[in-house]
């Protein structure tokens, strides 16, 4: 199972980074990162970069297409050349998926018209404009379209990806490797469950 990762500038590292372990993680599954250009990208906090190793013309096909997410998502919703990768890529994959405002991404390529989707909370009401349905849910599946929420959430997109994918069993095995366990300090990872002030701060992070 060949995923691919695309990255563009001003990526939240995490949304590409925690499924990327997840399924580099899997048996028979390998993970390439790809751009237009092979190099460096550099994510939203410009301090840290990932390596495209491939472009989207060496990838054409993948079987699995993950988008992330993060605030250079309003950039690559203008880029011709990942849409139209996207586009020509989507028929041929098994799987199409994204994390945080990478549903905008591919709502803007056209591939979740109709669909449910989800997205960061901050930002979930305007996949309506985009033409998706909004589900605030952490991991949303509509056929083969997997979307994941904010950020963190990409991990148990891909923990569920992959139990779809293989079994259930694979996908526990990957959890355990990965000691994914969460022991959150405070309730406050959901806007349902964070104060008022506590979302407003979050907002000021991110918008």
């Amino acid at each position: 199972m060949h995923v691919a990762i695309p990255l563009y500038p001003r990526f939240t590292a995490l949304d590409a980074v925690g499924p990327y372990t997840v399924l580099a993680f899997a048996p028979g599954h390998q993970v390439t990162f790809v751009a237009e250009t092979p190099g460096p990208v550099v994510d939203d906090r410009g301090t840290l970069s990932l390596t495209a190793t491939a472009t989207y013309a060496d990838l054409p096909t993948p079987d699995v297409i993950l988008v992330p997410g993060g605030p250079g998502t309003l950039q690559a919703m203008s880029d011709p050349t990942l849409l139209n990768w996207l586009r020509q890529a989507d028929p041929h994959t098994r799987w199409t998926t994204s994390v945080c405002s990478g549903s905008y991404i591919l709502a803007t390529a056209g591939l979740l018209t109709g669909r449910k989707a989800t997205t960061h909370w901050a930002v979930l009401d305007g996949l309506h404009n985009l033409g998706a349905t909004p589900v605030a849910n952490r991991v949303v599946i509509d056929g083969k379209y997997v979307t994941a929420a904010g950020v963190s959430a990409g991990i148990d997109m891909a923990l569920t990806l992959l139990a779809e994918a293989t079994d259930i069993p694979t996908a526990e095995t990957v959890q355990l490797a990965i000691e994914y366990d969460p022991e959150p300090p405070f309730q406050a990872g959901s806007p349902a469950s964070a104060s008022p002030e506590i979302r407003e701060r979050a907002l000021s992070l991110i918008v």
